[in-house]
């Protein structure tokens, strides 16, 4: 028995910002909208697919800003920051770890997301 990878990531946003995170998430972000399974839309909120994940954009009365956070792996760490900063999105650089590069952002609901490239590359 074991653990052998992540379904999903859920990031949760205020009632009624579903359009607002279209425009971040598969606009600025470029993510691909799946649709969610019939019974799940009454509750709002959106899904993403990238490779064999997807981030679920859930909706809650009050969204916690906090450390908690999905890190992404990025192909070219360098340009997606020169990306998000033509798009006006600060970003925040974080203490270097081995054999990594990484930033992190805050989303336009105060969730942080971390973008990550190996170094060895």
């Amino acid at each position: 028995m074991k653990i052998t990878g992540i379904h999903h990531v859920q990031l949760c946003i205020p009632r009624g910002k579903e359009e607002e995170a279209r425009a971040f998430y598969e606009g600025i972000l470029q993510l691909e909208e799946i649709p969610k399974p019939e019974a799940l839309r009454r509750n709002g909120g959106m899904w993403f697919q990238f490779g064999h994940q997807q981030l679920h954009i859930g909706v809650e009365d009050q969204v916690y800003k906090g450390k908690h956070h999905p890190a992404f792996f990025v192909d070219d760490l360098l340009r997606f920051k020169e990306h998000l900063s033509l798009h006006h999105i600060q970003i925040q650089e974080e203490l270097p770890i081995p054999g990594f590069s990484r930033f992190t952002i805050r989303d336009p609901f105060g969730n942080r997301i971390e973008f990550i490239q190996s170094s060895s590359l």
